[in-house]
């Protein structure tokens, strides 16, 4: 079998199956210019990455050659091989972020075409602790970067206070997905300023100029594990310059509030909440 050569070496594209895991060959994809776009390896193989040599079974390239993500396991999921399958392959594996060392089993690396590190996701399960610009956190899920090396956005791992222009919010997003880390439901912006937070245990008030007030909190919803029980609908809250964006459920519009001449207090914990349920019925 070629290799097909990158900067980061040569790679042994995959070219045989077995009868779990890789149940097919999967093919060399190239960008318009010519460079490789994805390369499933045959057996995973250790790539020199600018956060350390990372195992891979599958990367993905930018068109100008450098790391777009690694994939340390790159298993097909079947009635016979499932996501804990391919779970208990995988091993804790040290990255070094602009955020500190992390070590954690991960499901991908990505990277920004400067080379800088995008994201981690991480695999269900995996807690990690760093340092915050609101102060030290624990995350699940992903954490992401922009590529100028400052910490873009993060999956808080349970209900965490921080501090925004507008008060103290409890982030926690209960529907959080794995897909990927690239984007979470804690978002910072260039000076390290929260700029968006999910929450399902703070309201927020708002004073209008006229002295009425509105009351902004998260909705319920019939469980997903229950038809007699309910729990909350996560609402997200965009802090921006001249406006606050507040959005109580995805199929509900965005209410826009302009910051002059209006008062904006938080209140968290919520009474009612006492456990936050993850999606999947807490699995």
């Amino acid at each position: 079998m070629q290799p097909i050569q990158t900067k980061y070496g040569d790679l042994i594209p995959q070219h045989t199956t077995d009868d779990l895991r890789k149940k097919e060959v999967l093919p060399v994809r190239y960008h318009e210019n010519g460079t490789p776009k994805t390369v499933p390896l045959e057996m995973q193989t250790s790539i020199p990455t600018p956060v350390g040599n990372i195992p891979a079974e599958l990367v993905t390239f930018h068109e100008n050659g450098t790391l777009k993500r690694v994939f340390p396991l790159n298993g097909k999921l079947s009635g016979y091989w499932g996501e804990s399958d391919e779970a208990a392959l995988a091993e804790p594996t040290p990255v070094q972020t602009p955020a500190g060392m992390i070590t954690a089993k991960v499901i991908a690396i990505s990277f920004h075409e400067n080379e800088a590190i995008r994201s981690l996701t991480l695999w269900p399960g995996e807690v990690v602790s760093l340092v915050t610009p609101v102060g030290p956190m624990k995350a699940r899920i992903g954490i992401s970067f922009d590529r100028n090396g400052m910490l873009r956005s993060l999956e808080p791992a349970s209900p965490t206070s921080v501090t925004t222009p507008i008060g103290d919010i409890m982030a926690f997003n209960s529907d959080a997905l794995g897909v990927n880390g690239d984007m979470n439901s804690l978002v910072f912006d260039a000076r390290g300023a929260v700029a968006r937070v999910t929450t399902t245990l703070s309201q927020l008030s708002v004073v209008r100029p006229n002295g009425e007030s509105d009351l902004f909190k998260p909705l319920y919803r019939e469980s997903y594990c229950s038809e007699t029980e309910q729990e909350p609908v996560p609402m997200i809250v965009a802090i921006g310059k001249d406006t606050i964006t507040i959005q109580t459920h995805c199929d509900l519009p965005t209410i826009r509030i302009p910051t002059a001449d209006h008062v904006f207090l938080s209140e968290s914990p919520l009474p009612r909440q006492n456990t936050i349920p993850l999606m999947g019925c807490g699995l």
